[in-house]
């Protein structure tokens, strides 16, 4: 493992353990240039994943891209990072497991939608403002009132 420090080639794995969530391994590592440690981690890829965008575009599934977005709508909510870790390992290996190699990019945010409309609606909200592209004041309010009816019901 590179060093991201120095640019070393190798590093010592000083310490293994699984993270949290079970669905990945993480490394304490010491780099051999400049002693440098820092943290890797090691996550089980069933098969190679492809996004196909609207555009007919093709790009490789980014898990921390998703990571990223999920984080972004989850921001100053009272969302533990744990949870968050989960509901992405949890979309990404069902994508994994449905056999599938490409994956039309409304279907991972669907099920991002989904998996956030269980933890937080302020998150769900934030989320799909930017996955359905709200142009005005007035969708928000739309489909807030569309997120306060599911909760009534």
């Amino acid at each position: 493992m590179r060093c991201p420090f120095c640019g070393h080639e190798d590093s010592q794995v000083k310490d293994s353990r699984p993270t949290d969530d079970g669905a990945a391994i993480r490394r304490r590592r010491q780099c051999e240039g400049c002693a440098a440690r820092f943290t890797t981690f090691e996550r089980i890829q069933l098969r190679e994943l492809y996004v196909m965008k609207s555009e007919d575009k093709r790009e490789p599934f980014d898990r921390e891209k998703l990571l990223r977005s999920v984080s972004i709508a989850a921001r100053k909510r009272p969302i533990d990072a744990v949870r968050i870790e989960k509901l992405v390992s949890g979309i990404q290996r069902q994508l994994e497991t449905q056999g599938e190699n490409e994956i039309p990019s409304k279907r991972i945010g669907e099920m991002v939608m989904e998996g956030l409309k269980g933890l937080d609606s302020v998150a769900y909200i934030r989320f799909a403002s930017v996955y359905k592209d709200f142009r005005e004041a007035r969708d928000f309010e739309e489909f807030a009132g569309n997120v306060n009816e599911v909760g009534k019901g």
